[in-house]
């Protein structure tokens, strides 16, 4: 195995260079590479290499395209993220109200194992979700605003002030312990139904916690898969073997859930931002055809055409 070594802003320009990347400005080029690290930029060179197995670029491709796609995938996480905490806002508001109102205002109430599904397959599930939204009571409580101002002028934290402090996975987790008939008037909320919101706030909470994290993103693929919705039957995504190839567990997936769970106005600004994106990468990378990038995102040739439908 090879071991890996420290390499100077120099040395990472030579690697570049050799391997076919045409750098215009070498003072520049460096300064970003320190900025912003030479690994996380690299991360985006498959997108310009001859082949999978070749480690050179295609004739002609610049840094500048590069590092294009590295602020284009950046772009595309901080869009991602401020919508994605939109609907996490709104699924918190939602499922705090359906639960206060028919359970309680109070943990010893709302949290009472019997307000949940009495599957016998999930009670560890229960118990364990329920565990850990206690512990969000005992180790955030004193350290937010909003829930030390319930702890001491009432001795409580109702669930619409302890949702602030839980993370998109537990609730995602909350969600599926609930009873059916508590899952399904929160899911008609947004017209779906249970599988397919359970299935949404699961791989939101994963894109969440990638974009949280400055990971890259315009590849990521998710375990779980959407259900086929009629989107990609009117969008006529094209199929490989019974499967649609594009928008079940990629970043188009995620603007197909968006499309469910963002007002048509928060729809329309999220969408606008994103083409907004597309269209100056379009204008920035010239090696590689624009249509082939989005590809790699999961969105089809005919994407735009999603906000048309209703």
């Amino acid at each position: 195995m090879s071991k890996k070594v420290f390499r100077s802003l120099e040395e990472q320009v030579e690697i570049l260079k050799s391997k076919g990347l045409v750098i215009e400005d070498e003072v520049k080029t460096k300064e970003i590479l320190f900025r912003e690290n030479y690994f996380f930029i690299s991360g985006y060179r498959h997108l310009f290499m001859k082949s999978y197995k070749d480690k050179e670029f295609i004739k002609g491709t610049t840094f500048d395209e590069l590092y294009a796609v590295f602020l284009f995938d950046r772009k595309l996480r901080n869009i991602m993220f401020q919508y994605i905490l939109v609907v996490e806002n709104n699924i918190k508001s939602i499922i705090s109200y359906q639960l206060s109102r028919k359970y309680g205002i109070h943990e010893k109430d709302y949290l009472d194992s019997k307000n949940f599904t009495q599957d016998n397959l999930k009670q560890r599930q229960v118990n364990d979700i329920l565990s850990k939204m206690r512990r969000q009571i005992h180790v955030n409580g004193r350290q937010h605003t909003a829930t030390t101002h319930y702890l001491d002028n009432y001795g409580y934290i109702p669930l619409w002030i302890l949702v602030k402090v839980l993370s998109f996975g537990i609730l995602s987790e909350l969600y599926n312990i609930l009873r059916s008939e508590d899952a399904s008037s929160i899911a008609q909320f947004y017209h779906l139904d249970i599988e397919e919101l359970s299935d949404y706030l699961a791989i939101l909470a994963n894109f969440r916690n990638l974009c949280a994290h400055e990971d890259i993103l315009y590849e990521h693929r998710t375990q779980k898969e959407i259900l086929d919705t009629r989107y990609h039957r009117i969008l006529n995504i094209p199929m490989t073997e019974g499967h649609y190839n594009y928008g079940k567990n990629d970043l188009f997936a995620v603007m197909i859930i968006m499309k469910q769970m963002l007002t048509k106005e928060e729809f329309k600004d999220f969408f606008f931002q994103i083409g907004y994106e597309i269209d100056i990468l379009d204008g920035k990378v010239h090696t590689v055809a624009t249509p082939i990038i989005l590809n790699n995102i999961g969105f089809p040739t005919n994407w735009r055409e999603l906000d048309d439908i209703y």
